[in-house]
């Protein structure tokens, strides 16, 4: 599928994990996700982003950036390599240890 399409059905798909759309570059070239409860963003694009743009942007903890076509599959796979870097940028939470 064209770049395009594979950021649409990207899209589609953090949608259907549950993920929120929150917000988009002004040129539209880039999509910013949320997930209930979780810190950081995750970030649809067709472009990396610049060191400038990481420092002002640091909510921004994971980038899918599609630049050429792409198969479902290889989507899918790039997907949720995105998503694990998300998941592993997030604060774990403190645990209160019980003693006996």
């Amino acid at each position: 599928m064209t770049p395009a399409a594979a950021i649409d059905r990207a899209r589609a798909l953090l949608l259907a994990e549950g993920y929120s759309e929150i917000g988009r570059g002004t040129r539209g070239e880039s999509f910013y996700f949320g997930l209930a409860g979780a810190e950081g963003q995750v970030r649809v694009a067709n472009h990396a982003r610049t060191p400038k743009q990481r420092l002002k942007h640091p909510e921004v903890v994971a980038s899918l950036v599609v630049t050429g076509p792409l198969s479902e599959m290889a989507l899918r796979e790039r997907l949720s390599a995105t998503l694990r870097d998300f998941r592993a940028r997030q604060r774990s939470p403190t645990t209160a240890i019980r003693l006996p």
